[in-house]
């Protein structure tokens, strides 16, 4: 057994607490870390903060910028200090943002430099280094360390980073050790692989470093853009630290690379919210593809769903497992919060199993649906030659509720009626009938294949889990609700009883919401479904309309939700429906107009389902930070762009003005192109 391995079961048997309650919301205890006059830490609110897209040379425009995002709701600027030139120009644009009477602790970001570290360090109130780059060169070598050339290692790295320590404490300066899992050293990856333990690892070998100097002005991160990674890093990084006795840090939140619009916000939400809902996390920072000031305000939205999150919920009760049912210890939780495993469940219909997770659309409050009405959810009706199409968002179900729809619904389209509604229906093939749990437990006449039910957590019992295990209950999906403000962990709750006892019913997550401004929304939706799709948990999503009467106003929604449900499932890496973007939000560092590219490259790359593009504003967020990516757009110098496939260059210095056009026949050689259809 490899020592990576050994190191990941002694993980699992020793607990997998990470979080202080998974039912009751318990934000986590951390050391308070002075960053200026805005401490960080559970005993302060958590805090808001972004970073500058302006050349850190140009000091007016970075003043300028840092004021916006400063009003937009930001209380840490970070900017970009990448050689000793941009680290002493700090100093001038913190001295004219405190004439202009701005107050704002600015932050550092530093990689490849200690020499750029260990000057910001004397003149702005906060360092961020990057563990994977900033004693280590990157070369994707595969080294096969002893013991004891890893401990020469060790001390190769303590050498280099003293210096800055050493600094900080003197000027009383904060460091942010922000592991980044595209850019794990050769080292670490040799060592740990390419996994959340390796991220972990990374951060803690700077860590403990600083421990043994008595420095703790420290905030750690473990992003990735793969929420999936994100979540499980953040979680083993809170259980290692408690485990070996350090300290509890703050903890800085963010999916890098995350996109821009609907797509960058839901992503951002799947992972960060996620982790807030279990009460982890001291500052967010969101990172779009867009211009900073545009950040803060979806940062705030994520984090003020918590400000009365205890004094609105109701208490769930805690869980108790059935150890006999467990393959492994655990303090909370019946899965390992560590690694991803779908859970385990039979399949029913197109539900479950092997089954992508399904989408069902809600026009239960539209009385007649006519053919164009379905547009909404990707459907589309062709009057010549009489037949139908769909998109990629194409939803799989529609649940009409009372309202049955009055002609043939397209054959990727299925329809869920209420029962009583089934029930006197001429077609009882073709429909499928929604239950309440009272009808499930006294009616006889069902579907033959597949029949839904409505679950809440207080619906649970004995008697029922009982029922769920005859065999003529088989064909049973299960469609779990909750009015609970504490949401994701009651519905939650709902599939560790179920693994308790052996129950496999796949189960439709349905969420609804008061009538919500649609960034909000998504931001919502994707925290309490994502939360869930992380961890393995649910086989569909039904987010259901806030109560309208106008049809149009309906229809609308209609879409939007249909989207956001695709691309939530897409965020939590469970369901690829469309192309995906890893596009860095842009900083001094960037070589190239990261929007309007980024646009461009969507524009003509966006019927590719499947596609992973990662596009990049400078090697420093190149192969690295776009590991998982299929194709790759890295600035490399003004107006030069480098061309990857996977994490491999392909041309080195393609200029701005063909390099989409280059990446297109890059993905053509591959087979993987095909035409838009029109």
């Amino acid at each position: 057994m490899s020592d990576n391995n050994s190191q990941f079961i002694n993980l699992i048997e020793n607990g997998n607490r990470y979080a202080n309650s998974l039912t009751e919301y318990s934000r986590r205890k951390t050391i308070t870390v002075n960053i200026g006059d805005i401490p960080m830490g559970s005993d302060f609110p958590i805090r808001v903060q972004s970073m500058t897209t302006i050349d850190t040379m140009d000091t007016l425009g970075s003043v300028e910028q840092t004021i916006r995002m400063i009003e937009s709701g930001c209380e840490y600027v970070r900017i970009t200090a990448p050689s000793v030139k941009e680290a002493q120009n700090l100093e001038i644009i913190r001295k004219e943002l405190r004439i202009r009477g701005y107050n704002v602790p600015l932050v550092a970001d530093i990689h490849f430099t200690p020499n750029a570290a260990e000057l910001a360090a004397r003149l702005v109130e906060k360092v961020r280094i990057n563990p994977g780059n900033y004693a280590d060169k990157k070369r994707f070598e595969n080294i096969d360390y002893t013991e004891a050339s890893y401990r020469d290692e060790l001390d190769r790295i303590r050498a280099k980073f003293l210096p800055l320590v050493n600094i900080c404490k003197e000027y009383g300066t904060a460091m942010r050790i922000g592991t980044n899992h595209g850019s794990l050293s050769d080292r670490i990856l040799s060592r740990y692989g390419d996994t959340p333990l390796g991220m972990v690892e990374s951060a803690l070998e700077f860590l403990r470093i600083c421990e043994d100097e008595n420095y703790y002005n420290i905030v750690l991160s473990m992003k990735a853009s793969n929420t999936q990674v994100m979540v499980e890093a953040y979680r083993l990084l809170c259980k290692k630290l408690h485990d070996e006795g350090l300290k509890a840090y703050p903890l800085h939140l963010g999916v890098t690379e995350a996109g821009e619009g609907e797509d960058g916000r839901i992503k951002s939400a799947v992972g960060i919210g996620t982790l807030l809902e279990d009460g982890l996390g001291d500052t967010v920072r969101v990172s779009l593809t867009e211009d900073p000031e545009f950040e803060a305000p979806v940062a705030r939205a994520l984090i003020d769903r918590y400000t009365k999150r205890r004094d609105e919920s109701n208490p769930i009760p805690t869980f108790t497992y059935n150890s006999s049912f467990i393959t492994h210890n655990s303090s909370d939780s019946p899965i390992n919060p560590f690694q991803y495993h779908r859970r385990q469940t039979h399949e029913v219909a197109n539900f479950g199993g092997h089954n992508v997770p399904r989408v069902i659309a809600d026009y239960s409050q539209i009385e007649i649906i006519e053919h164009d009405d379905l547009k909404s959810v990707g459907h589309y009706y062709i009057p010549l030659p009489d037949k139908w199409t769909m998109n990629d968002l194409g939803a799989d179900y529609i649940y009409t509720g009372k309202n049955p729809a009055k002609y043939m619904l397209p054959m990727g389209l299925r329809e869920i009626l209420d029962f009583d509604v089934w029930n006197q229906a001429e077609d009882k093939i073709n429909k499928y009938p929604l239950l309440n749990i009272e009808q499930f437990k006294q009616v006889v006449i069902k579907h033959d294949a597949l029949n839904f039910v409505k679950l809440a957590f207080a619906d649970l019992s004995i008697d029922l889990i009982e029922e769920l295990k005859r065999p003529q209950n088989q064909n049973i999906v299960f469609c779990i609700e909750t009015e609970n403000t504490h949401a994701m962990p009651e519905l939650r709750r709902i599939f560790f009883e179920f693994i308790n006892n052996q129950i496999t019913t796949p189960v439709v997550i349905v969420r609804k919401y008061e009538v919500l401004p649609q960034s909000d929304f998504q931001l919502f939706s994707a925290t309490d479904c994502g939360g869930l799709l992380i961890d393995g948990f649910g086989d569909g999503i039904m987010l259901k309309l806030p109560d309208y009467s106008n049809k149009s106003k309906l229809l609308d929604l209609s879409k939007s939700f249909n989207s956001t449900a695709f691309g939530i499932l897409q965020a939590a890496r469970t369901r690829m429906s469309k192309t995906e973007y890893i596009s860095c939000p842009s900083c001094g560092r960037t070589l190239f107009d990261l929007q309007e590219t980024t646009a461009l490259i969507r524009k003509r790359t966006e019927h590719l389902k499947g596609v992973k593009i990662g596009i990049m504003g400078c090697i420093v967020n190149g192969p690295g930070e776009m590991a998982d990516a299929d194709y790759g757009y890295v600035g490399v110098g003004k107006d030069k762009i480098a061309l990857y496939r996977g994490q491999n260059v392909i041309k080195k210095s393609v200029h701005s003005d063909n390099a989409v056009n280059e990446l297109i026949d890059i993905i053509k050689e591959d087979g993987v192109w095909f035409e838009p259809k029109i």
